[in-house]
Order: structure tokens, then sequence, then C-alpha cells
């Protein structure tokens, strides 16, 4: 059985392996370990269901805080 505390856990785990405060979407499915992919992250944001974001240039970028957070929130047990 998955307790809320181990799934949070392995979510915050990211952060630490990630080497930038930010994540590209192009990045998402290597960040995610393959949970997330560019596509799915579009689709969340064009309809306005996704984690906060901005642009660079032409690239949406995911602060790696609430790429976490908008995951945690997503996760189940």
């Amino acid at each position: 059985m998955t307790h809320t505390s181990d799934y949070r856990k392995h979510l915050e785990s990211l952060r630490e392996k990630w080497s930038s405060s930010i994540v590209a979407r192009s990045e998402v499915k290597a960040f995610s370990g393959g949970v997330l992919n560019p596509g799915t992250m579009a689709n969340e944001d064009s309809r306005g269901t996704g984690p906060e974001s901005f642009k660079i240039g032409r690239r949406t970028v995911y602060p790696v805080e609430s790429l976490i957070d908008w995951m945690a929130k997503r996760a189940s047990v």
C-alpha cells in the first residue's frame, strides 16, 4: 500500500536530480521519468489545467516547484 507521503517523497526527489530551476516542455518526459509527455502538457496548458508556465522565446517552460506541485495534486494513492 502506498501512502501519500511516499509518492510526495518521490516527486520531491525530482527536484534534487534536475540541474535547473525550470523544465522545458520538451524535457518533461525526461524530468518525470517518462510519466509525462510534451503533447499531454500542451493539451493541459491549452485547457488551462496545466502547471504554471511561461515562455522563453518560443519555448514553454515550467518552474520545477510548480511542476512538482501539479504532479502531486494529480497523483493517486
